[in-house]
């Protein structure tokens, strides 16, 4: 089977390297366009075109797909590199383009995803981060035939994966990205046997990308739910708040008893740092000032001092 591989970041590299290490042979590679990065802001490589180029598979590079876009002359070059590599199916996992009709038509069994979540729920593109920030207990990879829609193509093979209660979603991520190599693995040796399960009308929600505007804390919510997303958007986009007029970010807290105006400091001594919320309370346990490394709070508190009742934008 000649397996031709789409994806970017490091969940998608691992999956790659699954391929590999289990001697699928893989002819040719799509990955985004590479980016500035780093301090210098140099062109860097994705994780994908990284992993492709170590083990000397040729890899395309479109800025689009869409023949009628604009960058046609992208689109007609991949195009041609999808005809000439002679694929039996195409694996896709959180490449960032959507795939026209032409590609999802391409491979000769079509196109597999390796979604981070258990569909229906959380279609999309941050499955992982709204998992984690709705409180779910489980959630999981779902390896699914690709169709024209928003990840709603039938399921071939699926596995569910629990959520601990200090799960982030880097933690997370690196969970998924191991069962997903995995179980698309399994769903090529065994492809011939599976069966495509439609997904079902029920229990559709959707993961919408992650604004870095939501890193920012309302202490009006409840406690229980500023933790989780403190967890959900570890490391991007951070949750932050405001601290004597500076920045901090919060990386670890843990709900405690408490009550006052949202946003009060209840209790700052000790190596203790107690916020009031909406309903209950937060003991913040590892922040961050700009330019600073995370520290736990007795470290912050030492270097930081801060006094009962002042308050936190």
């Amino acid at each position: 089977m000649r397996v031709g591989f789409a994806g970017t970041p490091e969940f998608a590299a691992v999956a790659l390297r699954a391929l590999l290490a289990a001697g699928l042979p893989v002819p040719l590679v799509l990955s985004q366009p590479d980016r500035p990065a780093g301090r210098g802001m140099k062109l860097q490589a994705s994780p994908v075109k990284q992993c492709a180029q170590a083990h000397g598979i040729p890899v395309a590079q479109p800025r689009s797909l869409r023949l009628d876009g604009k960058f046609p002359d992208d689109a007609a070059a991949a195009r041609q590199a999808l005809q000439a590599a002679d694929l039996d199916v195409l694996v896709v996992a959180a490449y960032g383009l959507i795939l026209p009709p032409w590609v999802l038509q391409t491979p000769r069994r079509g196109c597999l995803n390796i979604h981070g979540s258990l569909l229906p729920r959380w279609r999309g593109a941050a499955p992982i981060h709204r998992a984690i920030e709705a409180g779910d207990a489980e959630t999981g990879i779902t390896i699914m035939q690709m169709d024209a829609g928003l990840d709603t193509g039938p399921m071939l093979l699926w596995q569910a994966q629990p959520i601990t209660a200090d799960a982030t979603t880097a933690s997370l991520h690196d969970t998924l990205a191991a069962l997903g190599g995995r179980l698309v693995v399994q769903a090529l040796q065994t492809l011939d046997t599976l069966r495509p399960v439609p997904q079902p009308d029920a229990g559709v929600t959707y993961a919408h990308k992650i604004e870095k505007a939501e890193g920012a804390i309302d202490w009006r919510l409840p406690a229980v739910q500023i933790e989780r997303r403190i967890r959900a958007f570890d490391p991007f986009p951070g949750c932050s708040g405001v601290l004597a007029g500076e920045p901090v970010k919060l990386w670890r807290a843990a709900v405690v008893p408490g009550q006052g105006a949202p946003g009060t400091v209840l209790e700052a001594g000790a190596g203790r740092l107690v916020v009031a919320c909406g309903d209950g309370a937060l003991e913040l346990l590892e922040l961050q000032r700009t330019g600073g490394r995370r520290v736990a709070a007795r470290d912050f508190l030492h270097g930081h001092p801060v006094a009962p009742g002042s308050v936190l934008g």
